[in-house]
């Protein structure tokens, strides 16, 4: 690879201990998503010239008016992802991006089925995991909106941008019992919501306000 996967100065160990005891303040609590997300080097999912900042608490761009979501985020919609389980055999990821997020996800389930309309940044994606040798992945190049039926039904789903409304498809792909973690609403109204389905519907809660690219349709 390109950039030292252990990391120096801004990416070392040290700045990796101090953006999860800024995690740790900020309230995630799961010792799981902590562990990953100390462990997994963020600055070889960005360009090397914005590396130096991948610790810090803020989304960085990575090409294609797409965003890597800052650390919080991350950590809490993985931890609201495990609030129900603590084991997730499958999970489906809508927005690839680059990888970062499908990293996380990848070593605390069995195996991530994982989407991205944007074929350039999901080859990235692709490149990047393989190096950190994490083999339990699946990736599709389609619209998030449809989901993966090929696979589902799905013990948890991450939606990594926001749609107005909760896309149907991705609903009908949740397993009894599965959860799914997904910013939704337009422009400043976004929030982020956590959906559990039961025997006989859907439960919806409104958490905190967010700010996600959004859900668009289609495929480059």
């Amino acid at each position: 690879m390109i950039q030292s996967l252990q990391g120096i100065g801004m990416t070392s160990l040290r700045t990796r201990e101090r953006m999860i005891k800024r995690l740790m303040d900020q309230g995630i609590r799961n010792h799981k998503v902590l562990a990953v997300m100390r462990d997994t080097p963020r600055h070889i999912f960005m360009d090397e010239a914005l590396s130096s900042r991948a610790y810090e608490d803020t989304a960085l761009p990575i090409g294609y008016n797409q965003t890597i979501s800052q650390p919080y985020i991350v950590a809490k919609m993985t931890e609201l992802l495990f609030s129900s389980s603590n084991r997730l055999p499958k999970v489906l990821e809508i927005g690839t991006g680059c990888g970062y997020q499908t990293a996380i996800l990848a070593q605390l389930v069995d195996h991530v089925y994982s989407v991205e309309r944007i074929a350039p940044l999901q080859k990235k994606a692709k490149d990047r995991l393989w190096d950190l040798k994490l083999k339990n992945v699946s990736y599709v190049h389609s619209d998030g909106g449809w989901g993966w039926l090929d696979h589902a039904p799905y013990d948890g789903i991450l939606v990594a941008a926001a749609p107005p409304e909760i896309p149907e498809m991705l609903l009908q792909q949740m397993a009894i019992g599965g959860v799914m973690v997904i910013p939704v609403g337009k422009g400043g109204s976004q929030r982020l919501q956590r959906v559990t389905r039961t025997e006989s519907g859907y439960e919806v809660e409104k958490l905190e306000p967010v700010v996600f690219v959004p859900f668009l349709s289609g495929r480059k």
